[in-house]
């Protein structure tokens, strides 16, 4: 069983969990379940948009324990004041040490923001907690879906007026876009080995339909990669682990920005 596997069995657990804590009722009657949502597609192709999605985490299986004690509202007041596009919050716990309530932070600090919800969608209840804690797009991992199941969160995402990403690592995985799915990130992290390759998103640009807003994702060090990668059509990046392990994140990202 290889880590992606152990991350979906535990998220399985976790969601019967959150379910008897929250029923789906209780989540409707959040302020935030009832509010229009923030499209991060139209930030990203805003004419003068810097195209970085700015990511809050803790930690991860690659880098381990990151910033523990950071704060996720003053961060996310940071990333914007340096001028990201959007705002990333991982709320995985057992493997991020991110939690919803991080993202509601978020969403109270910054109300007008893109905000994407990073997680492991697996099920239709995580959608509501989604939009009840103020996301405004969600993602979906190819690599934790079938085709079906893709297309029936993605509907059911939009439904709620949310966005959704499509994250692909695999040609094979282009076979899991619906009709529903607004934006492609290519995680140029392979999931189950954990090792980056920049190229990944290159060789997948050419293949990705047109009419898809395509953004690259993990393993920025330089915006080289950045300038690189504009040059096979992506628009957004997502960034994290570099501005995370900084001791300030918010002037990491002005200064990547900036240079940028």
């Amino acid at each position: 069983m290889n880590i992606l596997d152990k991350i979906v069995e535990t998220k399985k657990k976790e969601v019967d969990l959150q379910q008897k804590d929250i029923p789906e009722s209780k989540l409707r009657e959040y302020e935030n379940y009832g509010r229009r949502c923030n499209s991060l597609r139209a930030e990203l192709l805003k004419p003068g948009s810097s195209g970085i999605i700015a990511e809050f985490k803790k930690k991860s299986p690659t880098l381990g324990d990151i910033n523990l004690n950071m704060n996720a509202e003053e961060v996310a007041i940071n990333y914007i004041e340096a001028g990201a596009a959007g705002l990333s919050v991982l709320t995985d716990y057992e493997y991020f040490g991110g939690s919803p309530a991080e993202l509601l932070k978020v969403r109270k600090a910054k109300p007008d923001i893109p905000l994407l919800r990073k997680d492991f969608i697996i099920d239709k209840y995580q959608l509501a907690e989604s939009k009840a804690f103020g996301a405004d797009i969600i993602l979906l991992i190819a690599a934790c879906l079938g085709k079906h199941e893709a297309e029936i969160l993605a509907k059911e995402a939009k439904k709620l007026g949310m966005e959704v990403l499509l994250e692909i690592h695999h040609s094979k995985e282009l076979e899991k876009v619906n009709e529903f799915v607004d934006i492609i990130g290519v995680n140029n992290r392979n999931l189950t080995t954990f090792k980056v390759d920049i190229n990944t998103s290159v060789k997948l640009s050419r293949i990705i339909p047109d009419k898809f807003l395509k953004i690259s994702e993990s393993g920025f060090k330089d915006v080289k990669a950045v300038r690189y990668l504009k040059q096979y059509g992506f628009n957004g990046f997502l960034i994290g682990g570099a501005f995370m392990v900084t001791d300030n994140p918010g002037e990491a990202c002005r200064k990547f920005i900036s240079e940028l």
